[in-house]
């Protein structure tokens, strides 16, 4: 509704007002409006604060003279409100009484103060949140600043990054003013504004960093082509040469490895494959199965579906722990892979979708996925190292049971495997 001019009784001054909020809003790209708009609402806001309870039948709005800064608190008859949120949405301003208080000046002008710096610190934060628009898809160095809950707050230069759990990698710990490379994953709208999303579990930042290590990346004579990452444990690269004589491998691996171990130590020891990209679905799935040999692949294009023959002293070699590299080869290359044994029995079989151990147990809802994975619980090791963490969630009794029975045959494995090297 619109405001009607009233004659005010208690005027606030401040000189040459108009000026100072128009080179303010000049200077720090804001529209003045908003500027004004911040101020009646702080006004009407430290008027409740300094009188407490107001009358829930009045309705309290400012009128600020924006030439003079001249303003007045005045109060009004509410007509109605929204039923229900108790919203006031419509007031009776020809009622409406001058209620500003004698010695409101004080507070109205520090009031006023503060909304201009607070719109001032705001538009800094857009500033920096617009510079970090266009550097999406890059690494940066980045210093931890501190922990909030289980996410990372991270000081990136200019601005701050934030670190949720699901960016971060398994088995890493942040301690406070250690410095770390991150990938600029996105911007995000959140209750608390626009963020700075970074990340350290982003596939994207292992492929940005063989890009900044090995210079043929960087020229376009060598290319990523696929990348599957299980962030702080594996990642499987497959790369190509876009020019003749230049070795793709050689390259990224580097002279004594000297440019592929700088990569691990900016992943803190991240393991890393890296293999020659094939067209032939059969020579790409036998490479991403490394360091398994002597394979024999039968590979189904039209459901993109591959069957691995395994002799015995590689099966292990072929599936890995826990399943990790079948996982990741199926997610490298896109096939559905099962792996057998010599005498035809299916040990192992990944669709690739799966993007943790947990994911392969059957029954595991999306509720407790999530708090397994924002807790780093994603593997069976995991789960049975840190057993009390999971039966303390009170995930349900049917959930429980299916992870208690999955990390009792593993701690029965490991226990078995303990006694035979033992006995060796």
């Amino acid at each position: 509704m619109a405001k009607t001019s009233k004659t005010p009784s208690s005027k606030i001054v401040r000189t040459e007002f108009a000026a100072a909020i128009n080179q303010i809003a000049n200077e720090r790209h804001i529209e003045p409006a908003s500027i004004y708009e911040a101020i009646r609402q702080a006004l009407v806001s430290a008027y409740r604060k300094q009188f407490g309870h107001l009358e829930d039948e009045s309705y309290y709005f400012v009128e600020l003279n924006e030439n003079s800064g001249e303003s007045t608190i005045f109060k009004c008859p509410v007509i109605e409100k929204d039923e229900e949120t108790g919203e006031i949405i419509k007031w009776d301003e020809k009622k409406a009484q001058d209620v500003t208080p004698a010695g409101f000046g004080r507070i109205a002008a520090q009031t006023a103060k503060q909304v201009i710096l607070q719109k001032i610190r705001e538009s800094e934060r857009d500033k920096v949140i617009e510079d970090y628009q266009g550097k999406i898809g890059e690494v940066v160095a980045a210093q931890i600043l501190r922990m909030d809950g289980r996410s990372v707050i991270l000081d990136l230069g200019r601005g701050q990054g934030y670190m949720p759990p699901e960016e971060q990698m398994r088995g890493e710990f942040y301690k406070m003013n250690n410095r770390i490379t991150v990938f600029i994953k996105e911007i995000r709208e959140t209750p608390r504004g626009r963020k700075i999303i970074a990340s350290r579990a982003a596939k994207e930042l292992v492929a940005k960093l063989f890009e900044r290590e090995v210079p043929e990346i960087a020229a376009g004579s060598v290319e990523i082509a696929l990348i599957a990452r299980e962030a702080g444990v594996r990642t499987k690269l497959a790369v190509r040469s876009t020019q003749d004589g230049v070795d793709p491998v050689g390259s990224c691996v580097g002279q004594r490895g000297i440019r592929v171990q700088e990569v691990i130590r900016e992943l803190n020891n991240e393991k890393l494959d890296i293999i020659l990209f094939s067209e032939d679905p059969r020579l790409l799935i036998q490479g991403a199965l490394a360091p398994a040999e002597g394979l024999k692949i039968t590979v189904n294009k039209d459901e993109m579906s591959a069957e691995v023959v395994a002799p015995d002293d590689q099966l292990s070699l072929a599936i890995g722990r826990g399943g990790q590299n079948v996982r990741l080869a199926a997610k490298l290359t896109g096939y559905k892979i099962t792996i057998k044994s010599s005498e035809g029995s299916i040990e192992s079989r990944a669709t690739g979708k799966e993007e943790y151990e947990i994911d392969t147990f059957e029954g595991l809802i999306d509720d407790t996925r999530e708090f397994l994975v924002m807790n780093k619980l994603t593997t069976l090791a995991d789960l049975s190292r840190f057993k009390n963490k999971w039966l303390e969630a009170e995930l349900g009794d049917e959930q429980e049971k299916i992870l208690a029975d999955r990390v009792e045959k593993f701690e029965a494995e490991m226990a078995q495997k303990d006694s035979s090297s033992f006995l060796e």
